[in-house]
């Protein structure tokens, strides 16, 4: 044949597949075609999402295994060699690999970026192309790595023989450690976003450091018990009996790879830092997972224990790196090594994209101020003052807020899913109590499974307890948590669907890690997006310029401070509320934090006012949707539609052009579509049975639509069946109907042929031996589809 008529698949096989393997590459372990980069954005509007097209590269060469070297862009040999070039170099930046080959199948296009000399592309034959020996020479000698140091580097990956690759962003993170470590960078701060994998990224820097003997004893430090047990019956289970958890303030140094709380090993008294019991240079390496955390502040138990082991290699995991005047783990981590935001994450389909209905109540917005001598349901005659959002749930209670807010997350819930897991940030924990009572009152025929709803936090051992199960997908309780700190990092709710929230967030960071606990997408439980119910004005956080912006160090010399105290910010005054009402469990925990308490609070002074009769009302309830840009969107979806539509066609001419030139009209649709327009919706405003088409061309140009059936009738009408025979006559017809009921699509694939109505008239070769060859009948089809959409 000729190789012009070959498709690019056919181009990859017969020619490039079989270069490389001449040129010494091994098809099993090192050559992977049609790798997929990204999974394609997740778009949404109402209840309906569909995904963008994904990022796939024609080839990806590895040296070895997860060790990407170079990218090959293939074209079909109607195009030129270069043609695939660009599309490449796009797919070389995201792998940060330095060579880039675009192939035709007549040779190959050579984009060296580290040529030594000047000639940055040069074209190769198809026996020309390099081995993966020399391309890895030519890439550690730009290096400048030792044979030490590269074996290291090229440490196997663990596998569970599935031959499964870890995304390109957890490649680079973990291979970008590896090299760091190799070349004696012993602190490194790796930012990810909640839901990419940290641990697992953790687990294969680990592994590939322990295989490689580089470092023998290991130390994982979480504050979190959860994050721990998770990582090691998950994650870290192929370390198996190397491993051990330290507990019960007990050492045995017999283990290799060991899982701590640093609440296990630090403590007040002196006798109670059990990490002392190791020698200064027991580890070599320690990783302290969400170090934005307890590790940020200097005079933390964290930051106790890092300096203790300073002679260890130390990385830092965090998603969102903590910078203030009093804290930074930039500070002592240095600048991250490698980020992987929130927005590049939901941009690559890998997490969830999120809707946001704000609803302000009136009481928010105006403030609320009591009669004078007015006492609140206990009694307390209330402070005479005005009392605004910032007080709501922590110094003013006004009981039918409560009942609102409670009263509007059902009303969702019964709209979409009763049974979608729901988490409810709470300002405190009296709030979570009082707003998990609402709750249960608001759904009275599910609340008979007190699971239903339930309060999660530190001082509930009865919702703790529950904990598991609310991450779990396949537990069906509990459906609704209500929180205040305990669920904001380390809870891997895969299958949450709706985050509320009523505190009011003024941190940054929380603010990340609360959005963080819905972002995970999990197909098979038909997770794709999530809600964030807004009714404290949180969300106007996405407008602030640092959201998920690269991570910036606020630092001051120390001598020129004041020596007095500065406020705690205001994050750390709703922990130090949650102490004085957690009890000494809560207490605890937040000393071991790095909150410098000295004994459980008991504030007898503080009161907190119970208001039950004042009406409170909704304001304003608006939904917001992000494009596929992750930029708002505040238009009606006609009107997304009017201006996504533009930007490909300037006029309804060039529309039908580009319709009539079509040889497949659903690949248009398809491509549409994966831009953020929703057939299925407009299709329910406009009408079900109308086709693509037909929706377009009224949206856009304000055309008359016709149903699908009318088009076929109007076909019918034309007879234009005349110049065939009667078997002939009978198929046409019959993809009219097909094309009336289901649409184009169908009648655009030889498989219609192969059912009802199609298998009574004959098999799919005697229907195209009646049109003359294959060739006539989709000619035929081709002219019938031509008709449909004539003016």
């Amino acid at each position: 044949m000729d190789k012009k008529q070959f498709s690019e698949r056919d181009i990859c096989t017969k020619y490039i597949t079989p270069a490389l393997e001449r040129s010494g590459w091994d098809i099993a372990t090192q050559i992977r075609e049609e790798f997929a980069l990204t999974n394609g954005r997740v778009l949404v509007r109402g209840n309906l999402h569909t995904r963008a097209k994904n990022k796939r590269a024609d080839y990806v060469l590895f040296y070895k295994p997860n060790i990407p070297i170079a990218i090959i862009e293939a074209k079909d040999n109607n195009h030129a060699i270069a043609d695939g070039m660009q599309q490449g170099l796009g797919y070389g930046e995201m792998l940060e690999v330095p060579f880039i080959f675009s192939s035709n199948g007549d040779g190959f296009l050579f984009h060296n970026k580290i040529a030594h000399d000047g000639v940055i592309e040069r074209e190769l034959s198809l026996d020309e192309f390099p081995s993966p020996d020399l391309l890895w020479l030519w890439w550690s000698a730009h290096r400048g790595m030792t044979e030490a140091q590269n074996s290291i580097i090229t440490q196997d990956y663990y596998s569970d023989g599935s031959n499964k690759t870890p995304r390109y962003y957890q490649l680079l993170a973990i291979n970008k450690t590896i090299e760091a470590i190799a070349k004696g960078q012993n602190r490194l701060l790796l930012v990810m976003a909640t839901g990419t994998g940290k641990t697992f990224t953790a687990f294969q820097i680990i592994w590939r450091l322990w295989k490689s003997k580089t470092k023998k004893r290991i130390l994982f430090l979480a504050d979190r018990n959860i994050l721990v047990d998770q990582t090691m019956v998950n994650d870290f289970k192929p370390f198996g009996s190397a491993m051990t958890k330290i507990q019960k303030r007990q050492v045995d140094k017999s283990y290799e790879i060991y899982l701590s709380l640093y609440q296990a090993v630090t403590g007040t008294e002196d006798i109670q830092n059990i990490y002392k019991q190791f020698s200064r240079d027991f580890f070599d390496l320690i990783v302290i997972d969400e170090c934005h955390r307890g590790s940020a502040a200097e005079d933390s138990a964290w930051r106790q224990i890092l300096e203790y082991f300073s002679s260890a290699t130390q990385i830092g995991l965090t998603a969102t790196p903590k910078e203030t005047k009093e804290v930074s783990n930039i500070d002592y981590f240095g600048e991250p090594l490698y980020t992987y935001s929130l927005r590049q994450g939901i941009n690559d389909g890998f997490l969830a994209p999120y809707k946001v209905v704000r609803i302000d109540i009136d009481k928010d917005l105006t403030g609320w101020r009591p009669d004078r001598g007015m006492v609140d349901k206990y009694g307390y005659e209330i402070e005479d003052r005005v009392y605004n959002q910032k007080d709501f749930d922590k110094n003013l209670v006004l009981e039918q807020r409560t009942k609102l807010v409670a009263k509007k997350v059902s009303e969702f819930l019964k709209a979409t899913n009763r049974f979608d897991k729901t988490i409810v940030f709470c300002e405190n924990i009296d709030h979570a109590e009082r707003m998990r009572q609402a709750l249960v009152n608001e759904n009275p025929d599910l609340a008979a499974d007190s699971r239903y709803v339930m309060r999660i936090t530190g001082d509930n051992d009865e919702g703790k307890d529950e904990l598991d199960n609310f991450i779990f997908p396949e537990s069906k309780y509990p459906v609704i948590a209500t929180t205040s700190k305990l669920m904001t990092t380390g809870v891997d709710a895969q299958t949450c669907k709706l985050i509320v929230l009523d505190q009011r967030i003024q941190s940054m960071t929380e603010f990340k890690q609360i959005i963080g606990r819905g972002t995970r997408i999990n197909e098979d439980y038909g997770k794709f997006y999530f809600t964030i119910i807004d009714f404290k004005k949180a969300t106007e956080l996405f407008a602030d310029p640092d959201f998920d912006g690269d991570p910036v160090q606020i630092y001051e010399p120390k001598a020129d401070e004041s020596p007095v105290p500065p406020d705690l910010p205001e994050d750390e005054v709703n922990v130090y509320q949650d102490v004085i009402e957690g009890g000494e469990t809560s207490f605890r925990e937040a000393s071991n934090s790095g909150y410098n308490f000295t004994e459980p609070i008991a504030d007898s002074s503080f009161r907190r006012y119970v208001v039950a009769n004042v009406e409170v009302k909704v304001a304003a309830e608006r939904v917001q949707y992000f494009d596929a840009n992750g930029k708002l969107i505040t238009e009606s979806l006609k009107d997304y539609t009017r201006k996504a539509i533009a930007k490909d066609f300037a006029t309804l001419d060039d529309f039908l052009k580009c319709w009539s030139s079509a040889d497949k009209k659903q690949a248009i649709v398809d491509e549409l579509a994966q831009e953020g327009i929703f057939f299925e919706a407009l299709a329910d405003e406009i009408g079900r049975d109308c086709d693509p088409f037909d929706l377009l061309c009224h949206i856009v140009w304000d055309r008359q639509p016709l149903t699908r059936k009318e088009r076929a009738e109007r076909v019918k009408k034309r007879n234009y069946f005349t110049e065939y025979g009667e078997q002939a006559k009978r198929v046409l017809d019959a993809l009219l109907d097909k094309y009336a009921d289901e649409g184009v699509a169908q009648i655009e694939e030889n498989q219609v042929l192969t059912v009802v109505p199609f298998s009574q008239i004959g098999t799919p070769m005697e229907i195209v031996r009646a049109f003359g060859g294959l060739d006539n009948y989709q000619r035929a089809v081709r002219e019938l589809k031509r008709s449909l959409y004539s003016a």
